[in-house]
């Protein structure tokens, strides 16, 4: 193989690499526990909260606040295992790029 030909399929690889990552990254992932709910984009970036406040009384605000945190983790373990999933099959060999 000369190296034209593997500088076009390194260049094919990359793009295809870069577009798997722009569909995870606009790709919307739901955290979940028992009272909150958390919307987040592939890229981390928290685009709804939800806290179902009719089952929270004044005194559960500590409870509350370690559901979000669930909630968050969640969903960002979703983002994680997703991204590693798409990404593996360019980055064998390669850990840790994403």
């Amino acid at each position: 193989m000369n190296i034209q030909a593997m500088m076009k399929q390194a260049q094919k690889l990359q793009k295809e690499m870069m577009e798997e990552k722009d569909k995870i990254d606009h790709k919307e992932f739901t955290g979940s526990s028992s009272l909150v709910n958390i919307v987040m984009t592939g890229d981390k970036k928290v685009q709804k909260v939800n806290i179902s406040l009719e089952q929270i009384e004044k005194e559960d605000i500590e409870a509350l606040e370690d559901m979000i945190m669930v909630a968050f983790n969640d969903a960002i373990q979703q983002i994680d295992k997703e991204t590693e999933e798409k990404m593996s099959k360019y980055t064998q060999g390669m850990p840790g790029l994403f």
